[in-house]
């Protein structure tokens, strides 16, 4: 090392880019597996924004009554079918800040219609941070925080009112709540049974290994909408709310594991001729031991991955008995509740907005997906 005249110090040996080239191919095979799926995952944008959109959503879940004006069943008698109202910020030339114009309904005779008439002359500007009608936070808190308001005598219709007058923004707040939900819940299950059942397969295979086979095969035989809709029917009309939300997540779980089981057993009948595998055995671990610590940590990529691209499949299976009448069931609020409101096709034509729950529902699907690829190609660090 040599020190110049400004304090610092330079290498004496030449530069050779190779060495550099192979100092940083180093760096990347010594770290943590963990960095190079980030490092790789990062590069893929969709499903990185996919990611943090999914997060938000989630996040905001236990704060749905706080970000929904309204609450979910909460009935706006004389506005029937309102059509959306936008928010303004200026009134005639002059800056207001957010507000909207109040309106009003009457009965056209000739259509029997509703019509609505807003106000332009009188701007009511929207409150924030309010008072309103309580709800609780997370299921737990209760309070009557609202993040913004209508002002007194207006309403703030975003995505317009149903045809009992309730807000459909403040019912797809809280109808994430389940419908987010219910694919966790169902994943959890359909992991246990897949994971349980197809690692007794593959790992001891034999009689045991036929015997789950046959059971696979015979749930995957049958068609799933008929089978979805005989289970649901199977449950009591008397049962509550939370009742059905939690029977129709286990449904749907169970439903779904079989794929799953296929696919780990098959992953486990190549994977427990490995070495280290018979080493383990050699040394004494039990069944339970090598399953948990040697074959599922090689397995945890295709795990993960599966999981992202399995939810948003449970999530239209909960959309799809719901709007049939078979899943949820009123009061409870979820996406496939309010399309079940809105079967009516000539309703739909003529207050368009009715059919908006579909929307949150493709964002939520095709985020999954993306994150699901994503994850798919990144949980594979050194691949090309």
């Amino acid at each position: 090392m040599t020190q110049l005249p400004d304090g610092r110090f330079v290498d004496d040996e030449p530069y050779d880019p190779d060495a550099s080239l192979q100092t940083l191919e180093r760096s990347d095979m010594d770290a943590p597996n963990m960095v190079l799926v980030w490092r790789k995952f990062k590069q893929h944008r969709l499903g990185l924004f996919s990611g943090i959109a999914l997060l938000i959503a989630y996040l905001m879940i236990p704060f749905a009554g706080f970000i929904a004006p309204y609450t979910a069943n909460e009935r706006q008698p004389d506005y029937l079918f309102s059509p959306p109202q936008s928010v303004e910020w200026t009134h005639e030339g002059e800056f207001i800040g957010p507000f909207v114009y109040p309106i009003t309904s009457e009965a056209d005779l000739e259509t029997f219609q509703w019509k609505f008439t807003a106000d332009e002359t009188r701007p009511m500007k929207l409150k924030f941070f309010c008072e309103a009608s309580s709800y609780k936070v997370a299921g737990l808190f209760k309070t009557n925080k609202h993040l913004f308001c209508a002002p007194e005598g207006a309403t703030v219709f975003l995505w317009g009112s149903d045809r009992l007058g309730r807000d459909v923004f403040s019912r797809v707040s809280y109808g994430a709540q389940l419908s987010l939900t219910v694919g966790l819940i169902g994943i959890t299950v359909s992991f246990i049974l897949g994971i349980g059942f197809g690692s007794i397969a593959g790992y001891f295979g034999g009689k045991i290994d036929w015997v789950i086979n046959r059971v696979i095969e015979i749930l995957r035989s049958l068609p799933e909408l008929p089978l979805w809709m005989a289970l649901s029917a199977a449950v009591p009309s008397n049962w509550g709310p939370v009742a059905v939300f939690f029977i129709i997540s286990i449904i749907l779980g169970i439903l779904d594991w079989p794929g799953l089981a296929r696919a780990v057993r098959a992953k486990f009948l190549s994977l427990r001729e490995e070495e280290y595998v018979k080493a383990a055995e050699m040394m004494g671990a039990n069944s339970s031991r090598v399953i948990r610590k040697h074959l599922l940590p090689n397995f945890m990529s295709h795990l993960i991955a599966s999981a992202s691209l399995s939810i948003p499949a449970m999530i239209l299976g909960e959309t799809a008995l719901s709007f049939l009448g078979l899943g949820l069931r009123a009061p409870a609020v979820s996406w496939g509740v309010m399309l079940n409101d809105a079967q009516n096709l000539a309703s739909i034509e003529i207050y368009p907005w009715t059919a908006i729950p579909m929307l949150p529902i493709i964002f939520i699907v095709l985020a999954f997906n993306f994150l699901g690829d994503g994850l798919r190609d990144s949980l594979d660090p050194y691949s090309s």
